[in-house]
């Protein structure tokens, strides 16, 4: 069988690694498993390795509330502006299903094998190299540029409070800069913790804004007066969208409009695979992770929109001012605008300090992930083999600093023209085409790894992590991110709304993939990987036996507490 063959046929290094060892030696091989599967002996006694420094509760808050950052608090007040509050709603949740339906297919083949960087080495055993290029650096650029964004909006952010306004913001962005650096540059096991406090935070936030709107919607407001859906009856649940559109077609392409928005306020959701190279026991913590996906989905998400749709009207003044004015602070927040509506003052710096908090943490994680695709592209020789080197705890510190370079670019935001929410603008829409083709090449890549278990006999029956409804989960996924793709951009076509800068903003990610593909596939003419060829089992073995160690360290759950934080974390 093919599968034997590879079995048999993997590096010495990685079938002789014992299946067990001390607690002594096991320091010294944790590093060198996480990243064995694509490394030689040489290489990475050269330029060191990866270590498995994410603990389990990293790795489930990350899962949950990691990535979670300006879009939720701020972005949905510009899509809720434009298509209405029931809009928004069908918006998340049927981009939430397509997110879910993707999550299935990666969360199988990162438990499979749980590489560093993750879906470029996928697409290099799979499909061909020229996606594992194409993917790699589109994923490596759209992490670069989601971290100035997440800057700029930290500093726009900070500027809501009386006495910051006067201190430039490139100050902020400069302490906002450093901060992000400090916490990747020393070990993943700061920026694990980080993440978790982090996330902590951010989930508690909106668990009580969802607990508060609940309460005020139900007339348990200063003012006793009950909201119910009135807004979604004055002035419409749906809105025509562009105003020039009108009737369900007006309506519909309302709709449409807030699934561009929603795939950025999901961006960043595959990070779990991305950390699970580094990540303790992954076998067991990454399908936990992916199946946290759900409920991040379902509670921050939606349920979150509809919130929003319960507190504050569409045609909010101050909501529709602060989007004229480009405000990126708590005073365009639906939810601090909805809030302060029924009457609560207290709450707007809180949510501010939520808000600059989240934007730190998504910078945050965005750098982590960019220098792990940069590591996985040196490690498929697609990248400059620098960006291997690792420090004495695992970090790949020429990655993390030429990721950490390109949030220099977020001072072209400090300008007294408004030019930082222009910026803003800019790095979402580049950032969320990026997302959706990193988001493609997933789906594309598991059909292709679906087709190679069948072909090399191997039954998914006996995966540690089977997703449902397989493949067509995945085609599911697939259409639904393409079509968001070629249609982000629709506003731009209609009958008066043309404006270059706005196509280019919605396009260009589509040629500069494309050239990136097309780029290696002219000059190093890979080979498409026909399914019985495809790599599934090269590092396995390794992988195999660490997760033997891990399966024994493993102490089950005793007292109730226990079992509640094994639940959770």
């Amino acid at each position: 069988m093919m599968a034997e063959k590879h079995l048999h046929s993997s590096d010495p290094e990685l079938a002789g690694v014992p299946p067990r060892y001390s607690s002594s030696e096991r320091k010294r091989n944790d590093a060198s498993l996480a990243s064995a599967a694509t490394m030689s002996e040489e290489d990475a006694a050269r330029y060191g390795h990866v270590s498995r420094g994410l603990k389990s509760r990293h790795i489930q808050f990350i899962a949950l509330g990691g990535t979670i950052g300006t879009g939720l608090f701020l972005g949905i007040g510009n899509a809720f502006t434009h298509a209405g509050p029931l809009s928004v709603l069908l918006g998340y949740t049927f981009t939430g299903i397509a997110i879910f339906a993707m999550m299935q297919c990666l969360g199988e083949m990162a438990t499979w094998l749980p590489l560093p960087g993750a879906i470029p080495q996928f697409c290099a055993r799979y499909v061909d190299g020229a996606l594992s290029f194409a993917v790699g650096w589109n994923n490596w650029y759209a992490a670069s540029i989601t971290l100035c964004a997440e800057i700029s909006a930290a500093a726009l952010v900070i500027g809501f409070w009386e006495g910051a306004q006067s201190v430039n913001v490139a100050v902020w962005i400069s302490i906002i800069w450093l901060v992000i650096i400090l916490l990747n540059i020393f070990s993943v096991g700061l920026y694990g913790e980080a993440e978790f406090w982090f996330a902590s935070l951010k989930i508690i936030t909106i668990v009580g804004l969802l607990m508060l709107a609940f309460i005020v919607d139900l007339g348990g407001n200063p003012h006793h007066e009950r909201l119910g859906f009135r807004y979604w009856k004055n002035p419409g649940a749906m809105k025509e969208y562009p105003p020039q559109i009108h009737g369900d077609l007006g309506r519909f392409l309302g709709l449409f409009s807030t699934l561009v928005n929603a795939t950025f306020s999901y961006g960043g959701v595959e990070m779990v695979a991305v950390a699970a190279g580094e990540a303790e026991n992954p076998r067991k913590n990454i399908p936990k992770a992916v199946r946290r996906v759900f409920w991040r989905i379902l509670v921050f998400y939606v349920l979150g929109s509809l919130a929003i749709g319960v507190l504050v009207s569409s045609e909010d003044k101050g909501l529709l001012d602060a989007q004229a004015d480009g405000r990126s602070d708590a005073a365009a927040s639906p939810w601090v605008i909805g809030i302060k509506n029924a009457g609560i003052s207290v709450l707007p710096s809180i949510i501010n300090a939520v808000i600059l908090t989240s934007a730190t943490s998504s910078g945050n994680a965005f750098l982590y992930t960019g220098s792990r695709y940069l590591y996985a592209l040196a490690q498929n020789r697609q990248a400059p083999r620098i960006f291997l080197t690792c420090s004495k705890k695992g970090v790949p510190y020429y990655a993390v600093a030429v990721t950490a370079i390109i949030g220099a670019l977020t001072y072209l935001s400090v300008d007294s023209n408004g030019g930082a929410a222009k910026a803003f603008g800019w790095f979402q829409n580049l950032t969320t085409i990026a997302s959706l083709f990193t988001w493609c090449s997933i789906c594309i890549v598991y059909l292709q790894f679906y087709k190679a278990l069948k072909a090399q006999g191997i039954s998914r029956d006996t995966l540690v992590f089977k997703s449902r409804f397989q493949p067509y989960t995945a085609w599911f996924a697939l259409i639904y991110f393409a079509m968001i793709i070629l249609f982000s951009g629709f506003a731009v076509f209609i009958k008066g709304n043309w404006n270059v800068s706005d196509f280019i903003a919605a396009y260009i990610g589509i040629p500069i993939f494309f050239l990136l593909y097309g780029g290696w596939k002219l000059v190093k003419r890979p080979q498409f990987i026909k399914p019985y060829e495809a790599d599934l089992t090269s590092g396995k073995a390794a992988l195999d036996a660490e997760d033997e160690h891990w399966q024994r360290e493993y102490k089950p759950p005793v007292s109730i507490i226990q079992k509640i934080w094994d639940w959770l974390a």
